[in-house]
């Protein structure tokens, strides 16, 4: 099908209300997810033991993960019913408000165990809401760019997600010199009030885009499905099961390189936070540099090489930058970071193009979500804690890097069997799928 006309402005806005919703999402899982590595011991889950409080916060990062299949459902479905734009808006504000209200909450010593428990609540509230925010982002994006230039756009896309660690950890740098006393009575809270404003930056951008062109076209002709939900499980339920596969390892070798190495940093290297994130920051700028290289690289050779290529290197990577981080010296540490980031970049890089094109227009909200939230329990949530188990059970890192290079490989079986606009069963328009 054609899709209409659209002002010159549109792909270029669709990118940037991307980025920053992607920037957004990943500002607000890294400041949760340090929180909860090095204060959130301290201030929501305090306990005798230090491993099992560590454990503990850990864990509480992991359950926004649980929630997001919840959010998937969900938006994926009103997505494909009713448009990206909407569930774009009200995935913004959900995420805004729960994250401002985590900094305003009360600590364990003020309110007992009410504190954790509204931590958790107002963390799952987060994880439904990222539910349908990386989606709908990626397909705004990718459906507004056009064929020519979508790995490219998405790639700008993508690149948020080093941005929003970038800020997230530069400024828990700034906050963590502040006095211990201080830190824990009020200074963790800034990070979290802070999201209010990109928030309102973010809803100023995305109130004034058009809804996605292959998405009108989609409703125009009437062929907007009753049952999203049903459909898609029913039509393409094994590329719902790729794409979570195909997402575990990005997400597992992300979330160990800037969640669970200042855990690692703190108890293994003898390092304080702020070294950590001395030697995390810098690299991290590869992740911006490359992503969006690798997505035009994507619109001249395909984005299936480029997710392979990023896998297998993924297998390797881990074990050298564990290596490198265990000398000691500053910059064979950055090095380490910035190998592992590069291999990432390059199987993260195409995920909008690669993940949303294997499914009809009519049903890819809902295929990219579910496949998509699912993969990130798999990979995201639980990494940080399964990590820290590890580390206690075997006193190194050798089998953390099994772990890192076992979750590449899958992605990496995944992506082999995973192909862009294959034939689809079930009823779907046919024309939609070459769309």
């Amino acid at each position: 099908m054609t899709a209409p006309a659209r002002p010159h402005s549109q792909p270029a806005r669709a990118t940037f209300a991307g980025w920053l919703g992607t920037a957004i999402e990943y500002y607000d899982f890294a400041i949760y997810g340090s929180a909860a590595s090095v204060l959130f011991t301290k201030i929501f889950f305090p306990a005798t033991d230090p491993v099992v409080g560590t454990l503990v916060s850990l864990s509480s990062f992991g359950v926004g993960y649980v929630a997001r299949p919840l959010g998937g459902l969900l938006f994926g479905h009103l997505g494909d019913r009713i448009g990206r734009k909407s569930i774009l808006v009200t995935t913004l504000t959900m995420m805004g408000i729960s994250t401002v209200l985590i900094g305003l909450l009360p600590t364990y010593a003020t309110i007992g165990i009410a504190a954790p428990i509204l931590l958790v609540i107002l963390r799952i509230v987060q994880g439904v809401s990222l539910g349908g925010e990386y989606s709908g982002a990626a397909l705004m994006t990718v459906e507004h760019a056009g064929r020519q230039r979508r790995g490219l756009f998405s790639g700008l896309m993508n690149t948020g997600t080093a941005a929003g660690m970038i800020l997230a950890n530069a400024i828990f740098l700034l906050i963590t010199r502040l006095p211990e006393d201080q830190l824990l009575s009020w200074g963790w809270r800034i990070p979290f009030l802070f999201s209010a404003l990109l928030v309102g930056v973010g809803m100023l951008i995305r109130l004034t885009l058009q809804e996605s062109p292959e998405f009108a076209d989609v409703k125009d002709e009437g062929e907007v499905r009753r049952l999203p939900l049903v459909e898609v499980l029913r039509a393409c339920g094994g590329r719902v099961l790729l794409v979570t596969l195909g997402t575990v390892g990005a997400g597992i070798v992300f979330t160990m390189a800037t969640v669970f190495s200042l855990t690692y940093g703190k108890t293994e290297l003898h390092m304080s936070t702020s070294a950590m994130l001395g030697v995390l920051l810098p690299a991290a700028v590869a992740i911006i540099v490359t992503i969006p290289l690798y997505g035009r690289l994507s619109d001249r050779i395909g984005e299936r090489p480029l997710f392979l290529a990023g896998a297998a290197s993924m297998i390797v990577t881990p074990f050298v930058w564990f290596a490198l981080l265990s000398t000691g010296n500053y910059g064979l540490m950055v090095l380490g970071f910035v190998l592992l980031f590069v291999g990432y970049a390059a199987n993260y890089a195409v995920f909008p193009v690669f993940f949303s094109q294997v499914f009809p227009i009519s049903l890819r909200f809902s295929g990219m979500s579910i496949g998509f939230t699912v993969g990130t329990i798999a990979g995201n949530a639980f990494a940080p804690t399964i990590g820290a188990a590890l580390l206690d059970a075997t006193g190194g890192w050798t089998m953390i890097a099994v772990y890192m290079a076992g979750a590449a490989l899958i992605s990496l079986i995944a992506g082999f069997f995973l192909r862009e606009n294959a034939p689809v069963r079930g009823g779907v328009v046919a024309s939609e799928v070459a769309a």
